[in-house]
């Protein structure tokens, strides 16, 4: 699944236009190697993202086509994230 698709999924990004800025932007890593919104995601991956000051690690658990939102969090790990992503992604 693409990074940009898979951000959106799991809800880590609320939108997919958002997730493919900050792809093309150079603020989203795959195991420390800068991702273009293309770019392929599998389990075990670990995923970083920039925004500003603020820096989160995932580490992908399951890859889904879809899945519902009570379910979204069960498609990765929070390895590091501060205060702000933590309410970010949160938000409902």
């Amino acid at each position: 699944m693409r990074i940009d698709k898979y951000l959106k999924v799991s809800r880590i990004i609320k939108r997919r236009t958002v997730a493919s800025e900050a792809c093309a932007g150079g603020r989203v890593m795959i195991n420390e190697k800068v991702a273009k919104p293309s770019s392929p995601v599998k389990p075990g991956d670990v995923i970083s993202i920039r925004f500003g000051e603020h820096t989160g690690h995932y580490r992908v658990a399951a890859v889904a086509e879809t899945v519902s939102k009570d379910h979204a969090a069960e498609m990765y790990v929070v390895l590091d994230e501060d205060a702000f992503l933590s309410s970010e992604r949160n938000r409902t």
